[in-house]
């Protein structure tokens, strides 16, 4: 197996690098952070993908691709099964993209790292994709951090928590919970006994929601830490 970091895509050429990424058969790890993907190297790297099989993590970390970038970073993901990491914090893709995203995600029934921070996709854009993490049955952690999920996108969550029986980290940082979504949460602490992790800081939840919140850990014993 194999791992590559690219520098950036733009100096190989699309043609150059697609043809690269085709050579290594074997590739297991692919690091994208910060490498000017564009639009064009992201849809190159869709089809030379196409013929790998063995990708297993793919950190696509703060590469904006312009207008519509959401379709083509979809496009891409559903060419790659073999997923266990995938990380694509800072694309902004909003709910429309929540949406594609939730289409990528369907056909990588493997995934169990998840990192979507800085999205910006909203109460709504949370609840479609924690619709998504329902059928994500392998997932272990996800990180959506500043992301503007609210009480909506909480109570989506909470569904989540009841039905996957493996997840046990959840960072929430930098949302709009606010108490409606703590006491939402709080119902669902008092019942799961996989979660170990939730962060829930800077999410503007007052006494009542702290307050469901301590009195959920009275019947959880696995959660061991609680950011607030």
């Amino acid at each position: 197996m194999y791992t590559t970091s690219l520098t950036s895509i733009e100096p190989y050429g699309n043609q150059e690098f697609s043809e690269l990424l085709k050579t290594v058969s074997a590739l297991a790890t692919l690091n994208l952070y910060r490498r000017k993907i564009g639009q064009d190297g992201a849809q190159v790297l869709a089809k030379a993908l196409k013929i790998n099989s063995t990708l297993t993590t793919l950190n696509w970390t703060y590469n904006p691709i312009g207008d519509n970038g959401d379709q083509v970073v979809s496009e891409a993901l559903k060419t790659i099964s073999s997923l266990t990491t995938l990380d694509l914090p800072g694309f902004k893709f909003g709910d429309n993209g929540a949406q594609l995203l939730f289409e990528a995600v369907d056909t990588i029934s493997g995934l169990t790292t998840l990192d979507l921070r800085e999205n910006k996709v909203g109460d709504n854009g949370g609840q479609v994709l924690f619709e998504a993490f329902m059928i994500i049955l392998d997932l272990i952690t996800s990180d959506p951090q500043d992301n503007k999920i609210g009480g909506n996108g909480a109570q989506a969550l909470a569904e989540v928590l009841w039905a996957n029986w493996i997840l046990t980290t959840m960072s929430l940082v930098c949302n709009s919970t606010g108490d409606i979504g703590a006491r939402v949460l709080a119902e669902a602490l008092k019942t799961i006994s996989t979660l170990t992790t939730l962060d829930l800081e800077e999410n503007n939840i007052g006494d009542n929601g702290a307050l469901a919140l301590s009195e959920a850990l009275k019947s959880n014993s696995t959660l061991t830490t609680l950011g607030l």
